[in-house]
């Protein structure tokens, strides 16, 4: 993508139409991260593979929807950092001197999955008149997973809050190591009940590339149908989490009402509310009849006249509107540098979407909605939602005007080691990139939109009112299992 502009001691290792693969020595790690921000590319994920004493650190970036992924071997276990350059790779390079064992030059790691008793070791030191700390979790009242909350306050106003997730680490991404490529589907599915469909088509999509395998039209229908069936339950539910934030029963009870309705128009369909077995590597065994399809479509357009007037009830309900203006503010700034995604990006006026460059599923001319006012704060979120709503129903109808038959790939490139692939998640977009050693898998990792938009949200809760914070947190919505992988 970048045509002569490469370093010369950037070594080409694989180069296809989607991905590009080059090696660079550790003292050019920096200047081709520079590089390629410089020519508009995005950061995705950053990630150490191999085993201890040979470790290659990884960071892939993309733009118009192919991959640019450059690699290292660092120096003595010790790397370039480059999240001066790449904020958003934070969480990335902590998790990665965790796992590996691998040092970040000029700067100082602090623990992310693990949890050193001494408060010194993972909170930021914030000292002055009146100052103290309000812990949260892990435990909580509701029936949520694990996650710590440490707030630095002053009086009600939140100075900075620092999260502690990573509760309930799986092993997932060790687990999948050694299954074939199909095996190894059920881990990445499993990482989140409410991503299932997004993680498994992500992970799917990454073992074709790698295959060489291009998904056929009517394979790209159906994962298409399949995700959005994903979306529409979850933004659902997301209205009813902000209307419940402030307390406005009736817009909670109309949609989480909706959101069921949702759910079982994925059992109808799929046999799974949470549509889990519904994706395979290489093939789709989904199998509607027209009649059933026609069913759900008429169910489907019976929710969406519901969802319109109930959406009507909360966006001209003074109180919720006053609740949700000018609360858990994220910046354009702020957004672009910590790697935000999805619906929390595009509420700040970024208008990116992964559905727009998606070649491998069935999104023609698909254009991004845009809130009209994209201030970033609680009631731009939550308004997102609702304006993705509209899109999400009039790709269901078009995907279940006739029946869907089981489908299948078509071998159309030259098989490669490392496959990539985004997909966008009703949170944003989700990455994976898989190892293989001919069918089996040598190393898996999911990064998903939760895991890049956590940080933001504690952005979004400094300088707001400790009792605002439930709120700004049901305006993100975000997954605690997709830490916990």
């Amino acid at each position: 993508m970048m045509g002569g502009n490469w370093p010369a001691d950037a070594a080409l290792e694989t180069a296809t139409n989607e991905v590009e693969i080059r090696r660079v020595p550790p003292q050019l790690w920096r200047d081709t991260v520079s590089l390629l921000l410089r020519h508009d590319h995005t950061f995705c994920d950053l990630h150490v593979t191999g085993l201890s004493g040979a470790i290659e650190l990884r960071a892939t970036f993309i733009r118009d929807g192919r991959f640019q992924m450059v690699t290292c071997l660092p120096d003595a276990q010790r790397a370039p950092t480059i999240v001066d350059l790449v904020p958003a790779a934070d969480w990335d390079e902590r998790e990665a001197a965790e796992l590996s064992g691998v040092a970040f030059a000029d700067r100082q790691t602090r623990p992310l999955t693990t949890h050193p008793e001494q408060l010194e070791r993972w909170t930021t030191s914030v000292r002055g008149r009146d100052t103290h700390q309000v812990a949260v979790g892990p435990i909580h009242a509701g029936i949520i997973e694990s996650g710590h909350f440490r707030f630095h306050v002053v009086g009600e106003r939140i100075l900075r809050l620092d999260l502690r997730l990573f509760y309930k680490q799986r092993g997932l991404e060790r687990a999948a190591v050694g299954q074939t490529l199909p095996e190894a589907l059920a881990v990445a599915q499993r990482a989140c009940a409410a991503c299932a469909v997004t993680n498994s088509v992500a992970y799917a999509q990454a073992c074709e590339q790698a295959m060489g395998l291009s998904p056929t039209p009517e394979l790209a229908g159906a994962r298409t149908l399949l995700l959005e069936l994903e979306r529409l339950y979850n933004h659902l539910n997301d209205i009813g989490a902000a209307c419940a934030g402030v307390g406005f029963a009736p817009g909670n009870m109309i949609f989480a009402a909706l959101k069921e309705r949702a759910q079982r128009v994925n059992l109808s369909l799929t046999g799974h509310r949470f549509l889990f077995n519904t994706v395979q590597v290489m093939r789709s065994d989904i199998q509607i009849e027209k009649r059933y399809a026609l069913d759900a479509r008429s169910e489907l357009r019976d929710i969406r006249l519901a969802a319109e007037r109930a959406w009507r009830e909360v966006l001209f309900h003074g109180s919720v509107q006053n609740r949700f203006d000018g609360v858990g503010v994220i910046t354009t700034a702020d957004a672009t540098a910590l790697g935000a995604v999805g619906p929390v990006s595009r509420a700040c006026g970024l208008a990116y979407d992964v559905r727009v460059s998606s070649p491998r599923l069935a999104y023609p001319s698909f254009k991004p909605a845009l809130p009209a006012d994209p201030s970033g704060d609680v009631r731009a979120r939550v308004e997102m939602r609702a304006l993705e709503l509209p899109v999400t129903f009039d790709l269901l109808d078009s995907l279940l005007a006739g029946a869907l038959r089981p489908a299948g790939c078509e071998l159309t490139l030259e098989p490669i080691a490392t496959g990539m692939a985004v997909v966008e998640s009703p949170r944003g977009r989700t990455f994976c990139t898989i190892e293989r050693d001919g069918t089996t898998i040598k190393r898996l990792r999911l990064r998903t939109s939760s895991y890049a938009n956590w940080p933001v949200l504690a952005v979004a809760a400094t300088d707001n009112l400790l009792p605002e914070f439930p709120l700004i947190n049901k305006s993100f919505e975000l997954c605690y299992a997709c830490c916990d992988r």
